[in-house]
């Protein structure tokens, strides 16, 4: 039964972990990622339709992101919804593409967006615990009722206890390394 409640959170933790990296990835830090439109809708045909499955995108140079539209009619319904989007860029277009120019972020700016991506890592450290809770109560509950004794529960709580600890020191390189990305001139 350990194994079982170990896999799950595990699984858990690296979807948390999984979220956070997403999370991070729509952060703007002063050069062009195509993961800042990732969230972007457009109401295409009455459809709410993915940015990313009606235009190809890509980055031609370090601060400027370019759309593609597969059907050119659609430009003025993804400028739209760009705009709707509110990732703080407006977008150009010459008939055929559509430019996005990244500004350079501001040394003001750079603080803002540090503290952001901060409070994402604490927010994902705070799920990661509220798992290791959920888990160590499972885990207290089978004892309880017999399945586990006494020694198999406190090895099962350090099990649950490393790979949470395991978890945040992951939280926290994840954190830095888009903090020295963002504080990047």
């Amino acid at each position: 039964m350990s194994e079982f409640t170990m896999e799950a959170l595990e699984e858990k933790i690296q979807k948390s972990e999984a979220m956070l990296r997403e999370n991070l990835a729509t952060v703007r830090a002063g050069r062009a990622n195509a993961a800042l439109v990732d969230k972007v809708m457009v109401d295409y045909y009455g459809m709410p339709t993915p940015l990313k499955s009606l235009a190809n995108i890509s980055v031609p140079e370090p601060r400027t992101l370019l759309i593609s539209p597969f059907d050119p009619k659609s430009i003025p319904e993804i400028e739209k919804a760009i705009n709707a989007a509110n990732i703080g860029i407006n977008p150009a277009n010459d008939g055929k593409v559509i430019r996005l120019q990244i500004p350079q972020v501001t040394e003001e700016r750079r603080k803002e967006l540090t503290k952001t991506v901060k409070k994402m890592g604490e927010e994902t450290k705070v799920a990661v615990r509220n798992l290791r809770r959920d888990a160590n109560d499972k885990v207290k509950k089978l004892e309880k009722a017999g399945e586990y004794t006494e020694d198999d529960m406190k090895e099962t709580l350090d099990e649950i206890q490393k790979a949470t600890d395991q978890a945040v020191k992951t939280i926290d390189e994840i954190v830095a390394a888009k903090e020295t990305e963002i504080m990047e001139v």
